[in-house]
């Protein structure tokens, strides 16, 4: 299957919240990012829930989210594994849909000492083995887009 990155826009949290669990599997991660603080790294989706940005991933895809004007919200998905008529695809500034490449890394989080979080980030404690996906654009050999993944 060819990778895909396609948006899609939300009227409402609970349409978001319904989207999030269409995509949520057994392996997902949530992150979720207010303008005061982050939830960390998450097995299930924070009581907190909506926030203004965020994100759900697991080993073939991440869905992202933005909040846009009150109540709606802005949907990226970026998929290792195929297309989602849900959402629309990306295409470049002729409107030709963009031809993707993934390649995969391992991901190399900040210590919980790093003074940049406050708190620290715990993810080992939760068992998450967290890497990054690369998604190029074909054409231009670009990196557009970079998301998390957890095996």
């Amino acid at each position: 299957m060819s990778a895909f990155v396609g948006t899609q826009t939300v009227e409402s949290a609970e349409e978001l919240r319904s989207l999030i669990q269409q995509f949520q599997g057994e392996k997902s991660c949530f992150f979720l990012r207010w303008p005061h603080k982050v939830s960390g790294f998450c097995k299930t989706l924070p009581d907190e829930f909506p926030s203004p940005e965020g994100q759900v991933f697991d080993s073939q895809k991440e869905l992202r989210w933005k909040q846009q004007g009150i109540g709606g919200y802005s949907v990226l998905l970026l998929s290792a594994n195929g297309t989602n008529p849900d959402f629309e695809p990306i295409s470049d500034s002729r409107n030709i849909q963009i031809q993707w490449e993934v390649q995969t890394q391992d991901a190399h989080p900040y210590p919980q000492t790093e003074t940049r979080f406050p708190k620290g980030l715990n993810y080992k404690e939760e068992g998450f083995n967290l890497g990054q996906r690369y998604f190029f654009d074909l054409q231009t050999a670009t990196v557009h887009f970079v998301a998390l993944k957890v095996s």
